[in-house]
């Protein structure tokens, strides 16, 4: 059985698509999945890189993207009132609600849908209030040990190489995307190409000049 930790912050659609796809793409493979909250905006703060809703034209087309995802894939989803907003509660509850930091699959769901379904606003207090009640964490969600716990997450994945979400990791690899559901399941699986040379291959492309370079 292989381990797949799912790096995730409920602020990324994809993330969203990826977790409600997830059982879907893994069918009738061996396999066991720690969901981990981290922090989206620390991780591109680290690698100097804006969100995609952050970039005008790129936001209208990610939006646009995921809708057509959402619906391809059968998966229900609407646009939250306002994105980005500031996903700290979110990611705080999660790791509240387990002695480790680790939610399950139900505070996930709930998280993700709390976010991606009915279209309201993910930040509006008296949701979050709602949704604190329902999920009564087991630790204090304003607490140190819960904001070092999302911090220790977040320094674990940019350790790991993690650089977005979602981001399935198992054993050395990296998964990123909802799009790279297919290729986690083919390497589960033991396919022929995960176990070729082409993974190895794309690490040794040599670097050209950089933007930073040319000037």
């Amino acid at each position: 059985m292989k381990q797949v930790t799912f790096y995730f912050d409920p602020i990324s659609p994809y993330a969203y698509l990826a977790f409600e796809h997830l059982p879907q793409a893994l069918l009738g493979l061996s396999y066991q999945i720690i969901y981990k909250p981290v922090l989206f905006g620390a991780l591109l703060k680290h690698h100097g890189q804006l969100g995609p809703a952050e970039m005008p034209g790129k936001r209208d087309w990610t939006y646009r993207q995921v809708l057509w995802q959402a619906q391809h894939h059968g998966i229900e989803l609407q646009l939250p009132a306002t994105h980005p907003f500031n996903p700290l509660a979110l990611l705080r509850l999660a790791v509240a609600c387990d002695p480790q930091g680790l939610p399950n699959r139900y505070v996930c769901e709930t998280l993700f849908r709390h976010v991606w379904r009915g279209g309201a606003d993910a930040a509006d207090p008296a949701r979050l209030s709602a949704l604190l009640e329902q999920l009564a964490p087991e630790r204090d969600v304003a607490g140190e040990v819960v904001k070092n716990g999302l911090k220790a997450h977040t320094q674990e994945a940019i350790a790991a190489g993690v650089f977005g979400v979602p981001t399935l990791a198992v054993d050395d690899r990296l998964f990123w995307g909802f799009d790279a559901l297919p290729m986690l399941a083919d390497y589960i699986a033991h396919g022929a190409w995960s176990a070729g040379p082409d993974w190895q291959r794309a690490a040794l492309v040599g670097m050209g000049p950089s933007r930073k370079l040319a000037r």
